[in-house]
Formats: C-alpha cells, structure tokens, sequence
C-alpha cells in the first residue's frame, strides 16, 4: 500500500523561524502557491495519481479558488488546521477550535465531510495525546499526525508505529495512518517525504520502498520550488535542511509515481480491513 499526499502550506509557512510562524507575519511575504499548485497538479495529471491534499484554513480562507480547484479535481481533501501551530504549544481548548475552523472552512467551500486531519510538523507527542480525542469530535476519522522518529517538531518515540492501525484513547478510537520509517544504523528513520525524500538519492528510496509492506509520502508546494525566497536568519543546518535537493524534486517524485502505484487515504482506508489492525492504547 502505497499513499501519496500533500501539505498544502505557503513557503514561508516554516513552523521553527520566529519571523514566520505567526499569522500576522505572513502578509509581509509574496505568495507562491498558485505557481507551486500547478506544478503538483501537473505532477498528479501527468501519471494520474490519486492524493489525499492536507490543507491549510489560511489558505482556504484566502485562496478558496485553490481548495475549489483541488476539489473539483476529485481529490481527496483534509485538515491541516488553521493555523499550522504546533500542538504541543496549545491548550487542547486551542487547538479544538483551530482544528474546528479549518474543518467548517473547507466543508463550506467543497460541500463535503472532512474525514482526514495531519498535525503541522507531526507535532502530536506523548504530551499531546489528548490531540485524538479533539479530532474524534470533531469527526475526524482517520489521522496521519503519528511520527515514530525523533524530530526538531517532536514525534512519538515511545511506541514504533509503521503501518496502519487504531489508536485507543480513553475509550475512543482513530484510524492512523503513520509515517512509515526503515531502520538504518539502528534509527527509525523517514525517507518518503518532505526533506527526507529530497535528500536520500532516489535509487534507495526505491529499494526501501520495494522492502516495505506501506509507504506514506507527503509533500509540500515550496518542495518543487527552486527559485522560492531564502528565509533570513536561520541556520545553516535549518538552511540545508529547507533547500536541499530541491531542484531535483519534481523530477524524483515523477519518477516514483512512474515506477510505483499510488493512491489517496481515501482509497487506501477502503482497502483495509480495520478490525483485524493493531490497536494501540496509548
């Protein structure tokens, strides 16, 4: 099973900088999503893939003609809050209205249930928990928030979650579908995505993919964009970390989807017989 999705965030959504991670600091940037959109749709309609788009409320609410477009496409559409804060900076109060505005955001402009939610940065930790059970209310019915490696943005490292299964929280129960991870020198370690997709050399994405049994990627749009403004004030790690095999990107991912069957979490779920999936009480 093989999943492809997207984050669908501006490029100076960076959630580690202080001068982008506030909503009033945005309108200081140029937008790039209209240019960076076409390139993932191009992308997608090129080896017509299916995918699952994570969206942002901020850019719902600012580009409903993107979310309107997305939609009309036929594919799959969830939250990626409102605000792309971290959760393990909010009260659950916090966080539940923020995720509740994305969620009445594209509703009303597709018509449509959002069943499916990701935590910006995969924030949802040990700490967090309480996080599944904002998202169950909020009729969330399947997450992919869940990160079994260590992380700048937190990650669950307490239990080693690679395929999909149910997550037990004080009585209620989630759909998860997690980011996959392959060990390598004895570190869970993520490679069919964001950065980690853009860094490994394609050849080894490639075999550790035929070598496992689920593979979920995510993208986001600054992902394809070589030519996008460099962020001032971050480190040369942070630096390498943003930038680094980007120009290449575009062409890797077209690649895989040439080699490689992939469909939305849609589909996927559909797929799956839950009942005979782990639960995970945590």
């Amino acid at each position: 099973m093989k999943i492809l999705t997207f984050d669908i965030e501006d490029w100076f959504h960076i959630l580690d900088n202080p001068g982008t991670r506030n909503i009033s600091d945005w309108e200081k940037f140029e937008t790039r999503i209209h240019r960076n959109m076409d390139i993932i749709h191009e992308i997608c309609t090129k080896n017509n893939s299916k995918a699952t788009f994570f969206i942002l409320g901020w850019i719902a609410e600012k580009y409903p003609e993107i979310v309107k477009k997305i939609s009309n496409l036929g594919y799959e559409i969830g939250s990626h809050t409102y605000s792309h804060q971290l959760v393990f900076e909010q009260s659950q109060k916090q966080f539940s209205n923020d995720l509740e505005r994305s969620i009445k955001l594209l509703e009303n402009l597709t018509g449509k249930k959002v069943k499916c939610f990701r935590a910006p940065g995969f924030s949802i930790t040990e700490k967090t928990l309480w996080a599944f059970e904002s998202l169950i209310k909020n009729g969330i019915e399947y997450d992919c928030s869940v990160f079994s490696s260590r992380r700048a943005h937190g990650g669950m490292t307490s239990k080693t979650i690679n395929l999909p299964c149910r997550i037990s929280y004080k009585g209620l129960n989630i759909k998860e579908f997690p980011i996959n991870t392959h060990k390598i020198a004895g570190f869970n370690t993520v490679f069919s995505g964001g950065g980690y997709f853009r860094f490994f050399p394609y050849k080894l994405i490639r075999k550790w993919i035929r070598q496992s049994e689920y593979t979920m990627t995510y993208f986001h749009p600054r992902d394809f964009d070589f030519h996008q403004p460099t962020l001032k004030n971050i480190s040369i790690f942070r630096k390498f970390k943003l930038y680094y095999g980007i120009n290449g990107c575009k062409n890797k991912l077209e690649r895989l989807l040439s080699e490689f069957d992939f469909t939305d979490m849609q589909q996927a779920s559909s797929n799956i017989d839950w009942e005979k999936t782990d639960i995970i009480n945590i």
